[in-house]
């Protein structure tokens, strides 16, 4: 069955719509994190979020790889397209910079939404180290598995402070 409501919106509803499911998917990624972390500590709670990022971010990047009809070996401009149609990018401000190289990808986030969140509710900043190496690495080996990556700066080990 076919929502025809949803077939009938203009772009312009439809990508306010993408906007608003995102906010409502990381509103749901916090609550349940802050409701493990409430009742049973920041340990566990960051035990099940590593958790969850290990199977979630390979379906993400599965589904988007379909869609963008990827090949079987695309690359870091594979990876690059599909970074920009994950949630998250239309959540925090991010930037995809090329090292002169040519074979380094550095995906740079400006303004993080979780930090920020906790930063206005006074709570400690959201130890994402760990499971973003988790996320973005596992994101990357299903676009291609030849791409690694390396954390350069992410709290709580922070050397850049113009990022997030």
């Amino acid at each position: 069955m076919k929502n025809e409501l949803l077939q009938s919106l203009p772009k312009e509803k439809l990508i306010q719509l993408i906007e608003d499911y995102s906010k409502n998917w990381l509103a749901m990624d916090g609550v349940w994190f802050q409701s493990v972390e409430q009742k049973l500590g920041m340990d566990e709670a960051m035990y099940h979020d590593a958790e969850a990022w290990r199977r979630f971010t390979i379906i993400e990047a599965k589904r988007i790889r379909q869609f963008l009809e990827l090949p079987e070996h695309p690359g870091l401009e594979g990876l690059a397209r599909a970074l920009q149609l994950r949630f998250y990018a239309n959540l925090n401000e991010a930037d995809l910079l090329w090292e002169d190289d040519g074979k380094t990808l550095v995906y740079r986030t400006r303004e993080c939404r979780v930090q920020r969140a906790r930063e206005r509710k006074g709570m400690p900043f959201h130890p994402c180290k760990p499971v973003g190496e988790i996320e973005y690495a596992g994101f990357a080996r299903t676009i291609d598995e030849r791409i690694t990556c390396e954390c350069i700066s992410c709290f709580p080990e922070v050397t850049d402070a113009t990022c997030c």
